[in-house]
């Protein structure tokens, strides 16, 4: 697969020249993106719907996955967000996340991460997570996989009154960055994530190794599709023509 394909016609901000635009901040999604949560929270989101009375399939969890958990058990119970049972599903959830889930630690990052944010850091590249997860979920799953001191501000859901696909994570997470939106890429797997990059004018980047199919992704104009962390980190070094950045570059130094 070729690095970094564009779709439609917007080129990444910084390779156009004339502008001298540059990517200067990059802002992740976390499940899926960063973390291969994905199997672990599927079978998890299955156990606990069947707690609850309710057969739930493999490709039903991972549908719900990425949204907040009152809309993702809402529609796999079939009941309002407010619905008791549904209520009772999301404390389960809460309860068993850290024995199903965190107990995984390191083995849940995709290949490359560590790497990757580590050089975009050496190069100057502002990094932050925004993601449907609550903040505190979020920096326990980072803390576990090892990554949390690699990147800055952490935007849960429970910090906005927003999630996606509105940018008001987006935007947040670039202003604590003191980076503009339009010199900001915000990274993700799903549709919502990049017409969320898009609403806020960020770049937007995919990976197809998460929720969104290539077709999916590559419905959003100017999306730019990668196949592993390591093509992320390319576009991002594109942008940034004078930073030279390597993946495994701090790896080597070591």
């Amino acid at each position: 697969m070729r690095v970094a394909t564009e779709v439609g016609e917007r080129p990444v901000r910084g390779v156009r020249g004339a502008g001298g635009e540059t990517i200067r901040a990059a802002v992740f999604d976390l499940d899926g993106t960063l973390a291969n949560t994905l199997p672990a929270i599927s079978k998890l989101l299955i156990k606990v719907a069947s707690e609850q009375g309710c057969s739930v399939t493999a490709r039903q969890a991972a549908a719900a996955i990425g949204k907040p958990p009152g809309p993702a058990f809402g529609r796999l119970l079939g009941r309002p967000e407010d619905d008791s049972r549904v209520q009772a599903a999301i404390s389960r959830y809460r309860e068993l996340f850290a024995y199903e889930v965190l107990c995984l630690g390191p083995q849940l990052l995709f290949p490359g991460v560590t790497a990757g944010l580590s050089a975009l850091r050496a190069h100057g590249v502002e990094l932050a997570v925004a993601t449907s997860k609550t903040t505190r979920s979020a920096e326990a799953l980072l803390d576990v996989m090892g990554i949390r001191d690699l990147v800055g501000p952490v935007i849960g859901q429970d910090m906005v009154r927003r999630g996606k696909p509105h940018p008001e994570m987006v935007l947040r997470a670039a202003g604590r960055l003191g980076v503009a939106a339009w010199q900001s890429a915000y990274v993700g797997d799903t549709v919502g994530d990049m017409r969320m990059a898009v609403t806020a004018r960020m770049e937007p980047v995919a990976v197809t190794y998460g929720v969104g199919t290539f077709g999916e992704l590559a419905g959003v104009a100017g999306t730019r599709m990668c196949g592993s962390f390591k093509d992320v980190v390319s576009v991002i070094a594109a942008a940034r023509p004078r930073s030279g950045v390597k993946v495994g570059a701090q790896q080597r130094r070591r």
